[in-house]
């Protein structure tokens, strides 16, 4: 009953005491591991040391070294392939980011032609219409001319033929030339 007592008084103290004997087994079972590991190493060691099946075969040995050679050669090969297709990928997508931008440059110069396109008719009846007024200046003065003109010759034409009428034996007729008038 006083144990009891005792263990219900002291709680740390009681699991203090399991602790250190737990960790005392656990000591006992770790130094019993490293002996078992140290007798298997140096049975391991003796029985390679006398066993001569345990050293590699001189004829595997220098097969393993070829092939390993071969191998490597092969390697340096593929990483001289794959160094070389590294810059021929590199220099397409350098030349693909060339033909972009052309394509990009010709795209703009297109646009800005088909607008020049468009606009050209505007741009010829604007200059046509720039050109034909003085021709039209030059067309009515004529025209005006040819009226005053014609307006002339018709007053001389009743002149003359109010002195012919006179009395006499021959009628004389002048004859003027025709004068087309102006269409417009």
């Amino acid at each position: 009953m006083n144990d009891t007592v005792n263990s219900l008084a002291n709680p740390t103290e009681n699991m203090t005491v399991k602790l250190q004997q737990e960790i005392s087994l656990l000591k006992v079972e770790l130094e019993q591991k490293d002996l078992l590991v140290q007798q298997l190493s140096e049975e391991l060691f003796r029985l390679v040391k006398g066993n001569t099946a345990f050293l590699p075969n001189p004829e595997v040995h220098e097969q393993h070294s070829e092939e390993m050679r071969f191998l490597e050669q092969k390697l340096a090969a593929v990483e001289n392939q794959l160094m070389l297709s590294r810059v021929q990928i590199q220099e397409r997508d350098r030349e693909a980011v060339e033909l972009r931008q052309t394509i990009q440059e010709m795209t703009d110069r297109n646009r800005m032609l088909e607008q020049v396109v468009q606009e050209l008719p505007n741009i010829y009846r604007a200059k046509f219409a720039e050109r034909i007024v003085p021709i039209k200046q030059k067309i009515e003065a004529l025209q005006k001319e040819n009226r005053q003109l014609h307006i002339e010759l018709q007053s001389l034409s009743f002149r003359l033929s109010g002195r012919t009428r006179r009395p006499s034996s021959q009628q004389q007729r002048l004859e003027l030339p025709r004068v087309m008038p102006a269409i417009g």
